[in-house]
């Protein structure tokens, strides 16, 4: 009797951005339709002085993140495999 093997998975890549916030142990693993563009933002808001709330809406298990722009300690783009 022949064996019948499962279908091979494709695997592909997706970004992540991560999120290092003063006073956290744990990065905060985000991820968007268009992460560039998250990251430009953050990383803008990064550079100025003055507090901005910043609040985002990500894909995937965390829904909605607010946090205070002098928080950001810093961010990561990261490309991850996933099987689809």
């Amino acid at each position: 009797m022949a064996q019948q093997y499962p279908p091979p998975q494709q695997q592909q890549t997706r970004t992540a951005l991560v999120l290092f916030l003063k006073g956290s142990a744990t990065p905060v693993v985000l991820y968007f339709e268009n992460p560039q563009a998250v990251y430009a933002e953050l990383k803008q808001l990064m550079k100025s002085p003055n507090p901005v709330l910043v609040e985002k809406e990500p894909i995937g298990p965390v829904r909605k993140l607010c946090f205070v722009s002098t928080q950001i300690a810093g961010l990561v783009l990261q490309e991850e495999p996933y099987v689809v």
